[in-house]
């Protein structure tokens, strides 16, 4: 198997990961009566993140969002062509999570949260949605160059990323949902229908994601 191949595979699985424990815990918090909290959902999207990007990056670096690459884009560490795969392997895992937990959870209880899928506060506007989204996604990709990206970076695995997944969903989870990710929107969009807002989730993160790369690339990596 070729190694874009394989690292498109990992990317998959990986974003499959994070979509079926996070959005899942979601789903979970609605069949336990509110059992798991904002507290329980958070911690959730932050171990599986960390486990399912320390076990991908060997692979494919671990991106397993579709922001994430786009930074590796502009920057000029991707091609195009692989990022457009990448960015496919992280919908697609991301969408067979969604359709896995519709068959898990009976109807009445994924309909209330539309299986997990991020959708904004009703006091939270389109622009604050976006500029929210932007700000928790630049936190996340910050954190993707500073311990993963950066060749000075402690070897810490994924866990400086998960920890601040769960950081960005404790702050933003009751606004926007917290997504940081396409694929983490679109995958239990596709599944469930429910496409309120869902451009909010595009757009905040790839601004999120492209100044944060900028930043750290241009910025504060080390020039050899």
């Amino acid at each position: 198997m070729q190694d874009s191949m394989k690292a498109c595979v990992a990317e998959m699985v990986g974003t499959f990961a994070l979509v079926f424990i996070g959005a899942g815990s979601i789903c979970l918090n609605e069949y336990t009566g509110h059992g798991v909290g904002l507290l329980g959902i958070a911690v959730a999207h932050g171990l599986i993140l960390s486990i399912a990007v320390s076990a991908t990056a060997a692979v494919s670096g671990g991106h397993l969002n579709p922001a994430v690459t786009f930074g590796f884009l502009l920057t000029g560490k991707m091609d195009k062509n692989l990022a457009w795969r990448y960015a496919v392997s992280q919908l697609l895992g991301a969408s067979v999570a969604g359709f896995f937990l519709r068959g898990i959870f009976s109807e009445h209880v994924w309909t209330g949260v539309a299986l997990g899928t991020p959708d904004l506060a009703p006091d939270v506007t389109t622009g604050t949605g976006i500029f929210i989204e932007a700000i928790l996604t630049f936190l996340l990709v910050f954190a993707v160059w500073g311990t993963a990206v950066d060749e000075r970076a402690p070897k810490i695995g994924g866990f400086g990323i998960g920890l601040t997944i769960g950081a960005d969903i404790l702050m933003g989870g009751p606004l926007t949902g917290a997504s940081m990710n396409p694929a983490r929107t679109f995958g239990p969009a596709i599944a469930s229908g429910h496409w309120s807002n869902h451009l909010v989730y595009w757009i905040g993160p790839l601004l999120g994601a492209g100044v944060a790369a900028f930043l750290y690339s241009n910025v504060l990596m080390k020039k050899k």
